[in-house]
């Protein structure tokens, strides 16, 4: 059953559209479990689900039988969310008789759901003439395929191709990871990486003679280069191995593989997709022989397939344009990538890969593009030139939106734009209640890009400056000069307003290329301070650099990430002193900086008073203090649903941390994404944190709130919301609330 079951799988991922898939899942399944029947029922955007591929019933009946997701066995299938196995159907009280399929004639049922993402999104069906009881083998194959075709149809929802059925897919949502802050709305372009084969994203062609000019041309350019390639080894290889250029040369005659790609271009469809088809089909057939010599030709018919998509990928890039408000999307998105686009036309970004520390997101970030990351189940091969929405506050992506969701974001977009020309009045305005309770609002910032925004919203200094950013960017590790020079620059940007430098941050999510962590639980192993203290040599360069940047300046304060224990705090502090009295005995006539901690682990809270005994200020990171409170990754979308920074267990953490700090009579600041939502800004207000540290981005907005309530009426809602038990009631509370003051208008963007 296995072998079927990745046969199966190999094939439906080479099915050209959804239908091709759904037949081969019910030829194939029903041949694998020796049955009579194998059909597929989809949900119909009308509330209930209908026939879409069978095989055994009558196939008239394909998109006549619709049901209510409650009627006949189908129906109780997507009731109870799971299997159904019937010896004999027709004695059951939801069996239906339905005359058009001929299902009288079936005695066995096995339905499974298709789930995704906790939507029954329709259910895979087996039946028998005979009576016959599933056994639980037969009954798990059914439950892994279906898992497998959630995938494709959720796909297929979201890139339209269930039109031909008469169910035009609108408003497919797919959950990622909030990159950067916004919303944009725009057209799609896909960017492939080169000479992928999986990755070429689907494009039809609006003039089939020069699609197939352009398309003969490659295979000229590709064959030119095997003969050069076959006579440069010549005098090296035997005549066997030389026989294998000719044979790739062969393949791409008008006779073998490059007719076949002819044929469909001829259809309209561009000449990278209709390659990329024609090859990964081949590849499958070979993959799938039983005699090892031709299994290995699939190796041969992958390399060719790359090498001519190669030439076609240059030239179709030479020739890209980007639409007015180009929404740029990629498995991986690079840098690079961003670059390709003008300026003044980039408005969103969607990736498959990544994170939230990702170089994209930070570059994002700075340069105020909303942007969405690890949206794993996103089809973006098929969103070419299709119309997306990108909300950068949830992480979500929506294709093809329908009037009403494009309408309730276009209302979001004017309201940011309005909002920030609002909001521009506030930059020398002092960030205080109006009772005078004044909340100093710094900056997260880790590229030079940032200052110049952080410094026209009003920045009074910088709460967290990533230092791994300058580390990310390179090929190696930054010299200890190269180091001093960035960090000057900051230093510089910012004086006379204080600059928190976070040591180096590195593991979890955040790897570099030359100095690669690989590990089972990375989120729970070799990250942060635990990574320095192991290197001093890296740490002690970088608190060198660091000090030596401060001279003259004297603004510098310096934060260790990761702190779970006093005993990691004193090693760490070690390094430190032994650095500033090894630049003292040089010359350098520098001040011993503050020394904080960054509280972002369980250990922490529960030590924050003997850690606020022995350092010069705390600071909480509530992204992964979140994370490691809740057991969530938060860079996981299949569960960011349950990352949720207004948990109960997350507040009452946060007051902890602060009363613990405060006992000591040290200042503790906050520089999560918590602090930059204008709501729980002032939860943090009233917990008493001394600093607010955030995204440029959400300065005015926060500072605007705290400028319309009184630090009275921020303690009475933050003694309301304690006393809720989840995250849910605790950001309705705390939004409804504010509405009643008059300030949604700061809010809504970010509750879109």
């Amino acid at each position: 059953m296995l072998n079927s079951l990745r046969n199966i799988v190999q094939e439906v991922n080479t099915a050209r559209d959804l239908k091709a898939a759904l037949a081969i899942i019910v030829s194939r399944v029903k041949a694998a479990m020796e049955t009579h029947v194998c059909s597929v029922y989809l949900r119909d955007g009308k509330g209930g689900y209908v026939l879409m591929s069978t095989d055994g019933l009558n196939p008239d009946a394909v998109g006549k039988v619709h049901l209510a997701p409650d009627e006949g066995l189908v129906g109780r299938v997507v009731v109870r969310e799971e299997p159904i196995n019937l010896e004999h159907a027709e004695t059951h009280p939801k069996y239906q008789y339905f005359p058009e399929t001929g299902e009288e004639r079936y005695s066995s049922f096995l339905g499974v759901p298709i789930i995704h993402h906790r939507e029954v999104l329709g259910v895979l069906v087996v039946q028998q003439i005979e009576r016959r009881r599933f056994d639980e083998g037969h009954e798990a194959f059914l439950v892994t395929m279906s898992a497998q075709l959630a995938g494709v149809i959720a796909h297929a929802e979201a890139t339209g191709a269930l039109e031909y059925m008469g169910q035009k897919a609108v408003e497919a949502k797919f959950v990622g990871v909030a990159g950067a802050p916004g919303v944009a709305i725009g057209q799609a372009v896909v960017m492939a990486p080169p000479a992928d084969l999986d990755a070429v994203p689907f494009k039809r062609c609006s003039n089939i003679d020069e699609e197939l000019v352009f398309f003969h041309r490659s295979l000229v350019a590709v064959r030119n280069d095997i003969r050069a390639l076959g006579d440069k080894l010549k005098p090296r290889i035997n005549r066997e191995e030389q026989a294998l250029f000719d044979a790739y040369v062969g393949m791409l005659d008008d006779a073998a593989l490059g007719g076949e790609v002819t044929e469909r271009i001829r259809q309209g469809i561009s000449a990278p997709f209709a390659w990329r088809e024609v090859i990964l089909e081949h590849v499958n057939n070979f993959s799938s022989m039983n005699d090892a010599y031709l299994r290995e030709r699939a190796a041969d018919v992958r390399d060719l397939g790359r090498r001519v998509l190669a030439y076609l990928q240059e030239s179709a890039q030479q020739c890209r344009t980007f639409p007015k408000n180009t929404i740029l999307v990629g498995e991986e998105l690079t840098a690079s990538m961003l670059g390709e686009v003008p300026k003044d036309k980039l408005a969103g970004l969607v990736s498959v890969q990544g994170s939230g520390n990702s170089h994209v997101a930070i570059l994002a970030r700075a340069m105020g593009i909303p942007t969405v990351m690890g949206a794993v189940d996103l089809p973006y091969t098929q969103l070419e030139q299709r119309e997306l929405v990108v909300d950068g506050y949830h992480g979500r992506v929506y294709s093809d939106p329908g009037p009403e969701l494009r309408r309730h974001y276009e209302a979001i977009c004017l309201e940011e734009q309005e909002l920030v020309r609002g909001l521009e009045a506030l930059k020398e305005l002092p960030c205080e209640t109006q009772d005078h309770h004044r909340v100093p609002l710094w900056v997260n910032t880790g590229l030079m890009a940032d200052v110049v925004r952080s410094l026209e919203r009003g920045a009074e200094g910088v709460g967290l400056y990533r230092t791994e950013v300058p580390f990310l960017l390179r090929d190696r590790f930054p010299s200890e000069e190269e180091q001093r020079l960035i960090y000057r620059e900051q230093l510089e940007a910012f004086a006379p307003h204080p600059v928190t430098m976070r040591t180096l941050d590195i593991g979890g999510d955040k790897s570099l290329p030359y100095f690669p962590i690989e590990e089972a639980n990375p989120f729970l192993g070799w990250r942060g301070i635990r990574v320095t203290l192991d290197h001093p040599e890296i740490f002690l360069a970088q608190v060198r650099a660091m000090l030596k940047a401060s001279e003259g300046l004297n603004n510098l304060r310096i934060m260790l990430p990761m702190i779970s224990s006093v005993l990691e705090l004193e090693a760490a502090q070690t390094l430190i002193y032994r650095s500033f009295h090894e630049l003292l005995e040089e010359g350098h006539k520098i001040d011993l900086p503050p020394i904080g901690v960054m509280v972002e682990v369980p250990a922490a809270v529960y030590q924050a008073r003997e850690l606020a005994e022995r350092v010069d200020f705390l600071s909480v990171g509530s992204n992964d203090l979140t994370q490691y409170l809740l057991a969530v990754d938060r860079n996981n979308a299949r569960v960011a649903d349950l990352y949720d920074a207004f948990h109960p267990a997350v507040l009452r953490a946060l007051q902890q941390v602060v009363a613990d700090a405060h006992s000591q009579g040290t200042p503790v600041s906050i520089c999560g994404e918590l602090a930059g939502d204008p709501g729980a800004a002032l939860l943090l207000m009233a917990m008493g944190f001394d600093v607010l540290s955030m995204n440029a981005t959400n300065l005015p907005k926060v500072k605007s709130v705290i400028r319309s309530v009184t630090l009275e009426q921020a303690e009475d809602l933050l003694a309301e919301v304690m006393q809720l038990t989840d995250a849910d009631a605790i950001g309705h509370f705390v939004e409804n609330s504010l509405q009643r003051a008059g300030i949604t208008k700061l809010l809504r963007p970010a509750n879109a």
